[in-house]
């Protein structure tokens, strides 16, 4: 029995650089992230987020950019809404 792929996102933060490499989500797509912390030692207010990150995920065999607009925390689950999605170049390579 194969197990679903493990969803992961790269944050990048202008000036900064790299925040997060291969950081596990629960569910993403072209609008939005969510990470579900029940169960967790990780609280949706220890994740360094911030507006204006840089955003870039696989989607099948291209990678995807967005820019987070906005993040929100509830009780456990953390949401951050995403702008300005587009594809990268497929010779992209994220490392």
């Amino acid at each position: 029995m194969s197990q679903p792929p493990l969803l992961t996102v790269f944050i990048f933060r202008r000036s900064y650089g790299r925040r997060y490499t291969e950081l596990p989500i629960d569910r993403i797509d072209h609008d939005s992230f969510a990470i579900d912390c029940s169960g967790s030692v990780m609280r949706p207010d220890l994740y360094d987020l911030l507006v204006g990150d840089v955003v870039r995920w696989r989607e099948g065999e291209r990678f995807i950019e967005a820019v987070i607009d906005a993040v929100r925390r509830d009780g456990q689950l953390l949401t951050v809404a995403l702008r300005d999605s587009q594809p990268l170049p497929p010779d992209y390579f994220p490392y």
